[in-house]
C-alpha cells in the first residue's frame, strides 16, 4: 500500500492528525525523540521539512533517526530539490501556485524529480497555498499571499488544483502564524474539490483543530507546537483527540 493508499485508508474512517518536524529546529536525536512521543500521542505520519534551505545530509538523517523511533510513514516536505532525503517513504510533491517565483511553481520540482525517481521516494502531487499572514515560507517563496477574507480566491487556486490532477491541496497560513486559516476559507474550498485538504499553521490549541476538522479540513497539521509545548505529549493529545472527534 502507498501512503497516499494508507491515507485515503485511513480517511475513510476519521480525518488525520501529521506532525511537521524541521531539522533546522532540532537535531536528528532530537526529531527522533519527538517523532516517537508524537506516535505515543495518536499522530499519523511525520513530515520532515522546513521553509529555509536544508542540508541534504542532515534531512536524511533526521529521517532514519525518525523511522528507528516511529512505525509510521515519514514525508517529506521540502523547501527546495537539495531537501530531497533518499529514506523518506514519500514526499509532498507540491507547487506553490500563489508565488510570483518559477522557481517555486515547478523549476525545484524539475530538478528533485530524477532524485525522486532514483531513490524510489513516492511523490504526492500537491497544489500549496499559502494564506495570510504568510510568516516565512511566505517571505522565502514570494507569495502573492491569498487574504484571510478572500475566499473565492482560495477556492479558484484548490480547483485549479484539481483541475491539475493534484491529490492533496493545502492551506497554509505560516509557521508560527498568530491564528490558523479561518475556517470559513476551509469550509469553502471543502466544497469546491473533492480532492483531499489539508490545513497547518497557527493551530496551537484543541478549539482551532476541533473548527477547522468540522469545516471539512481531511489532514490537519502541527509544527510550532512540538518545538514549544514542555508537555508534548498532553498538548498532542488534546489536538488528536479534537481531530478524531469530529
Amino acid at each position: 500500500m502507498t501512503v497516499l493508499e494508507r491515507i485515503r485508508c485511513v480517511r475513510a474512517q476519521r480525518r488525520l492528525h501529521l506532525t511537521l518536524l524541521d531539522p533546522d529546529k532540532q537535531s536528528p536525536a532530537q526529531a527522533g525523540h519527538i517523532a516517537r512521543i508524537a506516535a505515543e500521542a495518536g499522530t499519523d505520519a511525520v513530515m520532515v521539512g522546513g521553509s529555509s534551505s536544508l542540508d541534504k545530509e542532515e534531512v536524511n538523517r533526521t529521517v532514519m533517526e525518525i523511522k528507528k523511533a516511529a512505525d509510521l510513514p515519514v514525508i517529506l516536505f521540502p523547501s527546495g530539490a537539495e531537501a530531497i532525503a533518499p529514506a523518506a517513504d514519500a514526499v509532498f510533491f507540491m507547487s506553490l501556485l500563489n508565488s510570483r517565483s518559477p522557481r517555486f511553481l515547478i523549476r525545484e520540482q524539475k530538478q528533485a524529480a530524477p532524485s525522486l525517481k532514483r531513490a524510489g521516494i513516492e511523490p504526492i502531487a500537491m497544489g500549496y497555498l499559502v494564506v495570510e499572514p504568510g510568516m516565512r515560507v511566505g517571505e522565502v517563496g514570494q507569495a502573492d499571499l491569498i487574504g484571510r477574507d478572500d475566499v473565492d480566491e482560495a477556492m479558484r487556486y484548490a480547483m485549479a488544483a484539481e483541475n491539475f490532477g493534484m491529490a492533496v491541496v493545502y492551506l497554509e497560513a505560516g509557521s508560527g502564524a498568530p491564528e490558523p486559516v479561518p475556517a470559513r476559507m476551509v469550509a469553502a474550498v471543502r466544497e469546491a474539490v473533492s480532492i483531499l485538504v489539508c490545513v497547518g499553521g497557527g493551530i496551537r490549541r484543541a478549539q482551532q483543530a476541533s473548527e477547522i476538522a468540522s469545516a471539512g479540513a481531511d489532514l490537519i497539521v502541527t509544527g510550532t507546537l512540538v518545538e514549544r509545548e514542555k508537555d508534548v505529549v498532553r498538548a498532542l493529545k488534546s489536538i488528536i483527540t479534537a481531530v478524531r472527534g469530529v
